[in-house]
């Protein structure tokens, strides 16, 4: 894992208040003109800028659309079968293995609906936006409120004043965040690495109430479709479960398949920045080591790549955001042997060893809570 000392070293040289090319003053002292072939702000630009067109001309950037139609279809028949299993089987225990089925099969579609909201697939941004508006419906999530979250986390990962994924109020990403914690949240945070975890099993319910504050407080376009939608997932969700099940087994189907799906996507969404580098934005990294450090790719082969839909490759994945899936793993070899030529630090673990990294973060940051104050 990066240090903070190793990601100074890191950090571009610029004059303050200088721009990238350098400037003059209005007063009398003159700043020097910096060339911009020496400026290392700008050789840092150029850095990325030349990564970029590195995967651009090994043409990682081409849609797919043949594999994206193959996803899809495999998808959505895994989706069928677990609507099809409702009906035919009336076997409790079955039918509890059947929700854990239904939280892969929609987690593996939520992947799509994330590709989607990068323009990964389409050549328009209508039919991404099309296709993302039919991944949500069966998510039952407001498409505007998570394409909106996840670029303002693209812009600035780890960041601890910008990224909304660094916000969440029963957590704490800093130790200055943990101090200024009161009341019930200091006293559970102390212990948030071993909650961490858990809570997780919630996040289908807190995506779906965040959807909803959304929709009610922001004028956003197409905003009725996307009630209307969330308000016919729920119809038809509870509408084919209480139709196919008994009251209390559907109850039980609910709650093993709401918890398990929250879990899933959440522990995919886990490692790739929790117990990386935070930033306040003194750092002063420039674009390339903002997507890089903060980033960690989670290695394991071709399962791991299946199970967690490509963002185990996540590194890739920022850097180029609308590099299609099927593509990331010849980008990654790119990018990593970039980053090794350029000395910037390339994070790749596994995924037990990521999730480790994040406990113990999350336990040192709230170690600030648990100190017992000293007897003068």
């Amino acid at each position: 894992m990066v240090t903070k000392d190793a990601a100074t070293n890191l950090k571009t040289s610029a004059p303050k208040g200088a721009g990238p090319y350098g400037s003059r003053g209005d007063s009398s002292q003159v700043e020097p003109f910096v060339d911009p072939a020496t400026n290392p702000a700008v050789l840092k630009q150029q850095d990325y800028a030349e990564l970029k067109r590195r995967i651009v001309a090994a043409g990682l950037l081409e849609k797919q659309p043949g594999y994206y139609f193959l996803n899809a279809a495999i998808r959505l028949a895994l989706l069928g079968t677990s609507i099809a299993i409702l009906f035919v089987i009336d076997i409790l225990w079955l039918q509890l293995l059947n929700a854990v089925f239904l939280a892969f099969a929609l987690t593996q579609l939520g992947y799509l609906g994330h590709d989607a909201g990068h323009r990964q697939i389409f050549r328009t941004a209508q039919r991404n936006d099309t296709f993302g508006l039919g991944i949500n419906f069966l998510l039952g999530i407001s498409r505007t409120w998570w394409v909106d979250t996840h670029n303002e986390h693209h812009v600035d990962p780890n960041d601890l004043e910008r990224d909304p994924h660094t916000l969440l109020p029963i957590f704490a990403f800093s130790e200055e965040q943990a101090r200024n914690k009161e009341g019930f949240l200091r006293r559970i945070i102390g212990y948030q690495g071993f909650y961490f975890f858990p809570i997780l099993l919630l996040e289908n319910v807190g995506t779906r109430l965040a959807s909803i504050q959304f929709l009610v407080a922001r004028e956003v376009r197409g905003k009725r479709w996307e009630a209307s939608l969330m308000v016919v997932h729920f119809a038809v969700y509870f509408g084919l479960l209480f139709s196919a099940l008994t009251w209390w087994h559907a109850v039980l189907f609910i709650v093993v398949h709401q918890s398990l799906q929250g879990l899933y996507m959440g522990s995919v969404f886990a490692p790739n920045h929790k117990g990386m580098p935070m930033t306040d934005g003194t750092e002063q990294w420039d674009s390339l080591l903002r997507q890089v450090l903060p980033t960690r790719n989670v290695t394991g082969g071709w399962l791991i790549d299946f199970i967690m839909g490509g963002l185990n490759l996540q590194i890739p994945h920022h850097i180029d955001s609308l590099i299609p899936r099927c593509n990331l793993k010849r980008a990654n070899e790119i990018c990593r042997n970039f980053c090794k030529a350029h000395g910037i630090t390339y994070c790749e673990e596994s995924v037990w060893k990521s999730y480790y990294l994040i406990f113990a973060f999350l336990h040192q940051i709230s170690s600030v809570l648990r100190k017992k104050p000293v007897a003068s």
